[in-house]
């Protein structure tokens, strides 16, 4: 028996999350008898490799015996690109450390500001740890358990191969991308599920340079010479709002700007500048607000540097597609792949038409299934999806609709009702849903336990 794991890893917000990937790690661990042919890390984001360190009694190389680790060329510490891609990583996230220590320290948040702090911690904590270390830690954790080393990298560029000892499955690599601007790329309005696409600019330079302006007392910034006045000129607004400048710009600021002051009168007018809150006029931290975009283009480019993999069964020519968190830029570039097989060509629109079993992306967000380039290409009647979702957990962690309304819709009608999810209420309970109760497309059974699993017999 021939047995691939797919990450192992659960989003860190989730209440008791660390016993259940350890209690899903055992479960692994019991069914495989500790040993797994091919362990793949799809990309390097917490909840998809944190159960190697936070079940790492069991992943122990000593107990758990993994014969190789796949990963993207992206994860490689020998190639240019990669390379390239991780300083970006490294001075995104310092600067976005920097971005949080700030708005930690601002007094009396308005609630665009407390949002955008509190948006900015979440995916730097959920994501990459404080500094990135914590899911770094994780992903080599995972890559120092195979037995072959370094791990295998791979990416478009790796040529269709199949496994020693399962000769009727053949392997293709369809991500991630090498262009830059595929990386880049998390929105596209006319591939994606209608919703307004927004843009993906690049943030880390003018961010990092606002941020060394504002620490331009320390010695270790530069003042900068872009700013409309010179250091000397003017009071630092801080030292009037700590108490230590009197007189008439402490007064006119307090006025005008940074408060309102307690009133003389018992009926003051409603044009009396005394007692007007001038607090919304405040806009000390707003400018941290591209830390916000900035944040959540390193979280998405690093989606779309996840090992897609297309799963093909030669004798029969179906295909089973698993493409981690990629994200429209990946789905994109996949249109420019074909290989040559034999005396024929194949392309990845051929693939996804014979997709009869489809992971869906990033956990059913809106933007990590192309449209007209990625599901209306699957036409196979016999098309089955599994979403590893929790819509409740979702909300609460503030990632908005997720599971997508209009890819659910779609893959509804696609899969004729064989789409499962992970957080379907009937998972554990025995009784499937009526579209399941049959085996039919490629699904020919299906099990589950309501806590750690979901198994199903593909054909």
């Amino acid at each position: 028996m021939f047995r691939m794991l797919i990450d192992c890893g659960v989003h860190s917000s989730i209440t008791g999350g660390g016993d259940l990937i350890r209690d899903i790690a055992a479960d692994i661990k019991k069914e495989t008898g500790g040993k797994i042919d091919v362990l793949v890390v799809t990309h390097e984001h917490w909840d998809h490799v944190s159960g190697f360190t936070s079940a790492a009694e069991i992943f122990d190389k000593n107990k758990f015996a993994v014969d190789e680790v796949w990963m993207a060329w992206s994860e490689n510490p020998k190639d240019p690109d990669a390379i390239a891609f991780d300083r970006f990583k490294t001075q995104a996230l310092a600067a976005l450390k920097d971005a949080s220590a700030k708005l930690d320290a601002v007094k009396g948040l308005d609630s665009y500001v407390g949002g955008l702090r509190d948006s900015l911690n979440s995916v730097l904590g959920f994501q990459f740890g404080a500094a990135g270390e914590k899911v770094r830690a994780a992903r080599d954790a995972a890559a120092a358990l195979s037995k072959r080393q370094p791990p295998v990298y791979m990416g478009p560029e790796t040529a269709p191969f199949s496994i020693p000892g399962l000769p009727n499955i053949r392997i293709y690599v369809l991500g991630p991308p090498r262009s830059r601007d595929a990386l880049k790329l998390e929105t596209k309005a006319s591939e994606q599920y209608p919703l307004a696409a927004d843009r993906a600019p690049q943030f880390l330079k003018p961010l990092r340079a606002a941020l060394d302006a504002n620490n331009a007392d320390s010695a270790a910034y530069p003042a900068d010479d872009a700013c409309p006045f010179d250091p000397h000129i003017g009071t630092p607004l801080s030292d009037i709002l700590a108490g230590s400048v009197d007189g008439e710009t402490s007064d006119f600021v307090r006025r005008h700007y940074s408060e309102s002051l307690p009133t003389t009168s018992a009926k003051p007018r409603i044009d009396d500048e005394t007692v007007r809150d001038q607090s919304w006029r405040r806009i000390d931290a707003d400018w941290l607000g591209i830390a916000a975009d900035l944040a959540m283009q390193l979280d998405r480019g690093v989606n779309n540097t996840s090992l897609v993999l297309a799963f093909e069964m030669i004798d029969s020519g179906r295909v089973f597609l698993f493409p981690g968190d990629a994200q429209i830029g990946s789905w994109l570039s996949w249109q420019d792949l074909n290989w040559k097989i034999g005396d024929a060509t194949v392309t990845a629109s051929d693939l996804l038409a014979r997709t009869v079993f489809y992971k869906v992306g990033h956990h059913g967000s809106q933007n990590a299934t192309a449209q007209a380039k990625g599901m209306e290409l699957m036409t196979s009647p016999d098309l089955s999806a599994f979403i590893p979702t929790n819509q409740a957990d979702a909300k609460k962690v503030g990632w908005g609709e997720m599971p997508f309304h209009g890819i659910l819709d779609a893959l509804e009608k696609k899969t004729g009702g064989r789409t499962v999810r992970a957080d379907d209420s009937w998972l554990g309970s025995g009784a499937l849903p009526e579209a399941l109760e049959r085996p039919s497309g490629s699904l020919r059974a299906i099990r589950s336990n309501s806590k750690l699993w979901v198994e199903f017999d593909l054909a």
